[in-house]
């Protein structure tokens, strides 16, 4: 998992919206923008490069030397310190597995390895592998003190995908803001947060991708200020023996949701929120995921699944028309 160093940026369009495309995270990135002054322009899209590239160096688990992969290296072994960032992140994390009621579980890296997404499925894991996988994950058996972090059996792993995209989304919107930028988006792989509007409306129009035809939208969103997030297994998915398996995972059962969910969409105050809802309404299912959703506050979010759409009672203040 590489980022670009660099992009350019292209010039602004008659909105005066300018676009910076790069890839990090795994994912293709992109940051729209307004600001009319070349210099300040080109020093925030630096400034958001530089730290999208050190972010990445230090959290990704794909990386040997990232401080992620040093934690995970030494499972069942010692402790390892942790600066003040990654000790924030772990307390974000462990409030979302609270919040999630275990679902946002940072410790599911076992079974990612098990279900290896990166090879065709010629055939199912073994049951055994699964639960062998399960017996090393859960977030209360991770140990913590000020300043270092033990995983204590070996083979667990941490993976902050979960929400690591989405904790980055909130910080580059917050260093547009700095850099004096009203009106931004910033899309990490589909996790997005939008600031005052696109120059042509006091909004950014966000599509909402439908989960039965991938590819098509079946409606759309008019969102300033807030934060956008979506769940889905219809881009990755396999099937064996005439049974479908998606991508997302349940961490209570270590195999793909079967629920019949195929997409959530949910708009939060912030990107962090957005995206552990969406992952978790995903999961629980539309009845148990959206009573959850309902207890937060400000979070909107709508459900579909084989059987139709529904959401949470205010989701429909944020649906425009197509732009």
């Amino acid at each position: 998992m590489q980022s670009t160093c660099s992009a350019p940026i292209l010039p602004p369009d008659i909105h005066g919206v300018r676009r910076l495309e790069f890839k990090a995270l795994g994912t293709q990135c992109l940051i729209k923008f307004r600001q009319e002054d070349e210099e300040k322009a080109l020093r925030f899209a630096a400034d958001a490069l530089g730290w999208m590239g050190g972010f990445e160096a230090k959290f990704s688990r794909y990386r040997p030397d990232s401080m992620i992969s040093q934690i995970n290296a030494a499972a069942g072994g010692n402790w390892i310190q942790v600066d003040d960032e990654m000790e924030h992140l772990m307390n974000l994390a462990d409030d979302l597995y609270r919040r999630t009621k275990g679902i946002l579980d940072p410790t599911i890296l076992p079974l990612l390895q098990v279900w290896d997404w990166k090879t065709i499925h010629h055939k199912l894991p073994e049951p055994s592998a699964i639960d062998a996988a399960l017996k090393k994950t859960g977030w209360e058996k991770v140990e913590r003190k000020a300043g270092s972090v033990r995983l204590p059996d070996q083979g667990m792993g941490l993976d902050f995908g979960g929400f690591g995209k989405e904790y980055a989304v909130d910080f580059l919107a917050r260093m547009a803001r700095q850099h004096g930028i009203q009106d931004a988006l910033i899309d990490l792989g589909r996790d997005i947060f939008a600031m005052g509007g696109n120059g042509a409306h006091p909004f950014w129009h966000i599509g909402i991708e439908d989960g039965n035809q991938p590819g098509q939208c079946w409606g759309g969103l008019g969102v300033s200020d807030r934060a956008v997030s979506a769940s889905g297994d219809y881009a990755r998915h396999f099937t064996h023996q005439g049974v479908r398996y998606g991508h997302i995972l349940d961490p209570r059962t270590g195999w793909p949701v079967s629920n019949g969910m195929r997409a959530v969409t949910v708009v939060a105050p912030s990107c962090l929120e957005a995206g552990a809802y969406s992952t978790a309404v995903f999961v629980l299912g539309p009845r148990e995921g959206l009573q959850l959703a309902s207890l937060a506050r400000d979070v909107e979010v709508c459900a579909q699944s084989e059987s139709g759409i529904e959401g949470t009672r205010n989701f429909g203040r944020w649906l425009v028309k197509a732009a």
